[in-house]
């Protein structure tokens, strides 16, 4: 029997793995805060904007799927192929740039452009942070670091209604996003600085077509059951 090849060294102390996780994880709960202030908000926007309970749907709802879902697989592929922690930070940027210019719009048409822009930021910010992790993270503490990042949903969702609720009772909703977007356009240059790319092996990325790596999936049922599984979460979580 071949013998068993030992886990590759990681590319950086522990010390900086942890902040480079701290950062990630601070990424993403900007991810969330941007994605779930919408519903928190939606009282003063429907009565400001003369908005319906519908249009208010097709904002939480389409117009942040429709490109989310289309563009994560080809932004995933780009950060493959070229800078993982630049897709991140132009991705954090995008969306929080979007978000602030929601306190801008004055119309349901201006409202749903902006959505759509916050869609295609947050399509490329968490496939690149899950690599990222996987460049910076031995098997070993893979799956605690992975978990440590997870809890971005939970804290960005809870930060998006506090934090967004308290400043649209203060002043008024158009603030709210125009706070938490510039927030989050200031962090982007902070995490580039930051968080250096890793080491990695750029042939193995190149190595597997896509279409073949989907041929593999899509013959274990449990990438099926596991889709199916993340699909109702996501029903359930976002309505």
């Amino acid at each position: 029997m071949p013998a068993e090849t030992a886990d590759p060294a990681p590319p950086a102390s522990r010390t900086y793995r942890g902040v480079v996780l701290a950062m990630l994880l601070l990424v993403y709960t900007f991810n969330f805060v941007d994605r779930q202030i919408l519903s928190i908000l939606a009282p003063g926007i429907m009565a400001d904007l003369n908005l319906t309970k519908s249009q208010m749907g097709l904002l939480g709802g389409i117009a942040f799927a429709s490109v989310y879902s289309t563009l994560a697989i080809p932004l995933s592929m780009l950060a493959d192929r070229t800078s993982r922690t630049w897709v991140i930070t132009g991705s954090l940027a995008v969306w929080s740039g979007f978000t602030a210019l929601c306190g801008l719009a004055g119309s349901f048409a201006q409202l749903f452009l902006c959505r759509l822009g916050v869609g295609v930021g947050e399509a490329g910010g968490v496939a690149p942070s899950y690599a990222v992790i996987a460049d910076y993270f031995p098997a070993g503490s893979r799956a605690r670091a992975l978990a440590i990042y997870s809890l971005g949903i939970p804290l960005g969702s809870a930060a998006g209604v506090m934090l967004g609720g308290h400043i649209a009772k203060s002043v008024d909703w158009r603030t709210a996003f125009i706070v938490v977007g510039v927030l989050g356009v200031l962090l982007a240059p902070l995490f580039r600085l930051v968080v250096r790319e890793a080491p990695r092996d750029r042939s193995a990325s190149a190595a597997t077509p896509f279409g073949q790596v989907f041929a593999i999936l899509a013959r274990k049922k449990s990438f099926w059951l596991l889709s199916f599984g993340a699909s109702a979460s996501s029903m359930l979580g976002y309505g």
